[in-house]
């Protein structure tokens, strides 16, 4: 009962000044809210990249022509060719499919419509190796590739901007650079990858692409997809040796080609968000931080003002440990609400973000709780020195206090 009674003249006393109060819970509210919605930006952000590497597969690894300067251009070297490819799914015993790929921008013509996207010229593996799933109809085949086939796999951007649907698109001709296609499959969605879009995109055979569409024979890329159980280092080992061979390179000379570990890359980035996070939790502390001296500054203004009160209390017969006590619950009480109304400006800041900018935002139940928890441990290690030094105010001495 005495503890209840407590709590009710703290928080009375608290609810006496709402102004004041709000104002000094002002910088915790601040520091709680930013630290919920900056977080919540940041893992919103780590799980979208997470999940557009899983989606890419992080069993790929992605060989690319390399050599280049700092501005951009190339310092030579033998550009990668489907024989490459080929030695690679031949020799390397830790790789299980090889996906060869080469792409560039052109408009796709339908019924009246266009739209510029990217057109990929692949082999049938791609489906494996990339996780290319189809909707409607089929992906590409050997067949496609050996016939040098006009036939073509939408992605669903390219249908909706063609204004149609994949059941009237399936099984008609679309115009890629005045050549006539037979659009033979839509993908399935995948959403955006960061730097690419695989559902604005049109897939056509690779043989196709290098003699009727890009006139060359210079791939971009080589996707390899890495067997189950092995090693993506000795993978990696593997397919830098068959390279090299390929490309003739002495001991002496530099590798001019790349090899990128989708795995690696996301291990990187998890350890640059933890980064971040602690960044972002170093600001979020001083905020509070200095929001919690203001709490200590009004607390201490408090006692003064409330001398004469403590006097009384002090000699009806409450204790040191009962003015304490009561003194206490006030700070806590201040940094407590600051603590309510920060998480719930600060989720709502993270919504608003997610709908006005169009970013991906996720609030962690831990990092609200743990908002909670620190300011409610501000409360109680700022508010102690005012509520000890009211507590050891002199009966006598108080009461004569004006």
């Amino acid at each position: 009962m005495i503890l209840r009674e407590l709590i009710r003249m703290a928080l009375k006393a608290v609810l006496s000044n709402k102004i004041r109060g709000f104002l000094t819970a002002l910088g915790i509210i601040i520091g709680v809210a930013a630290v919920i919605a900056m977080l919540a930006l940041g893992e919103g952000a780590k799980h979208t990249i997470e999940e557009r590497i899983q989606s890419m597969g992080t069993d790929v690894l992605t060989v690319s022509q390399g050599g280049r300067h700092s501005r951009g251009s190339s310092q030579g070297g033998k550009p990668l060719v489907v024989d490459d490819a080929h030695a690679i799914a031949e020799r390397c015993s830790t790789v299980i499919a090889v996906a060869p790929q080469m792409s560039g921008n052109a408009q796709v013509e339908f019924a009246g419509r266009n739209t510029s996207t990217n057109i990929l010229a692949t082999t049938a593996e791609a489906a494996q190796v990339e996780r290319y799933k189809v909707s409607h109809g089929r992906f590409l085949d050997a067949r496609d590739n050996a016939s040098r086939a006009r036939v073509a796999v939408l992605g669903t951007v390219v249908i909706e901007n063609l204004g149609s649907s994949p059941e009237n698109l399936l099984g008609r001709d679309v115009t890629i650079r005045d050549i006539r296609f037979e659009v033979v499959g839509v993908l399935e969605s995948k959403g955006q990858q960061g730097w690419r879009n695989p559902d604005d995109q049109v897939i056509i055979p690779l043989s196709t692409g290098q003699f009727r569409v890009f006139g060359s024979e210079n791939l971009r890329t080589i996707s390899c997809q890495v067997a189950p159980g092995a090693s993506q280092t000795i993978a990696m080992m593997d397919i830098e040796k068959v390279m090299r061979r390929e490309h003739r390179l002495r001991p002496d000379q530099n590798n001019d080609f790349l090899i990128r570990n989708w795995s690696e890359m996301l291990s990187t980035f998890e350890e640059t968000q933890k980064t971040f996070n602690f960044l972002l939790a170093g600001i979020a502390a001083i905020s509070l931080l200095v929001g919690g001296i203001g709490i200590m500054n009004i607390m201490l203004v408090s006692v003064t003002e409330r001398t004469r009160e403590i006097g009384v209390r002090k000699a009806v017969g409450a204790t040191r440990w009962n003015v304490m006590i009561q003194f206490l619950v006030e700070s806590m009480a201040l940094c407590l609400a600051g603590g309510v109304a920060g998480i719930i400006l600060g989720i709502a800041g993270a919504a608003l973000l997610s709908r006005l900018a169009g970013w991906n935002t996720l609030v962690n139940v831990q990092a609200v709780a743990l908002a909670f928890l620190f300011s409610a441990a501000v409360g109680l290690f700022f508010g102690a020195y005012p509520a000890a030094r009211a507590s050891r105010l002199d009966p006598i001495d108080a009461l004569r206090h004006e």
